[in-house]
């Protein structure tokens, strides 16, 4: 899960710690991450003891300077290649989009398993969303030298892989909907009241009665 980022928009601090309709957006993002993977951990730099209180392990980016989602991508699969012996892929989460789908890793998985695709990413609205992807411990040497390099951006990066774009509905909400300022917040908090307390389904309307004549 990444939460390195430096949150200017919504004035410092972590995103992630902020309430959202009584629970912390990185509760939220927990709730629906833990059932995909076997394992979880945090990306995120500082004091790690800000996080205690969620019993995950925090590593932090081994490139200095905030290099953006690929540093915390890194790190993730460093832990990986680490501490799970055996796995061969690591999923990122963001931990500032607390309503992303909770198939999310099972749909990622089956776009590149048995395919010709190196990497997976998510999609929605015509929109790719990066930080949501599935990636191959095996290339994280290679990630390795691109940050050295100066790479930066998630698309270039993985433009010279097959990704793979899996698309999800937009509708009624975009499940990447992530939080980077008070606004969003307020409107995290209307989503939340659909996706916490959705709508029953309209029950189908009876026939008409015939007339009698």
């Amino acid at each position: 899960m990444l939460a390195g980022g430096l949150s200017r928009r919504m004035g410092g601090g972590d995103k992630s710690l902020k309430l959202l309709a009584g629970q912390t957006i990185l509760e939220r993002v927990l709730s629906r991450a833990k059932p995909q993977v076997t394992s979880l951990v945090l990306n995120a730099n500082g004091d790690a003891a800000r996080f205690a209180r969620f019993g995950l392990p925090v590593v932090a980016d081994s490139v200095t300077g905030f290099a953006g989602p690929l540093a915390g991508v890194l790190a993730g699969l460093d832990w990986a290649a680490k501490e799970a012996k055996g796995a061969s892929y690591v999923a990122s989460f963001a931990t500032d989009a607390p309503f992303f789908p909770l198939d999310l890793v099972k749909r990622l998985e089956a776009a590149v398993k048995g395919s010709t695709h190196d990497l997976a990413c998510a999609a929605s609205g015509g929109r790719e969303h990066p930080v949501f992807g599935l990636w191959p411990v095996a290339l994280r040497e290679d990630l390795r030298k691109a940050l050295a390099d100066g790479m930066r951006k998630v698309d270039q990066w993985t433009a010279r892989y097959r990704l793979a774009r899996v698309e999800f509905s937009a509708s009624p909400y975009d499940p990447f909907f992530n939080v980077n300022s008070p606004e969003d917040l307020a409107e995290a908090e209307k989503i939340s009241a659909q996706v916490d307390h959705p709508l029953p389904d309209r029950p189908s309307p009876a026939p008409a009665a015939p007339k009698r004549r």
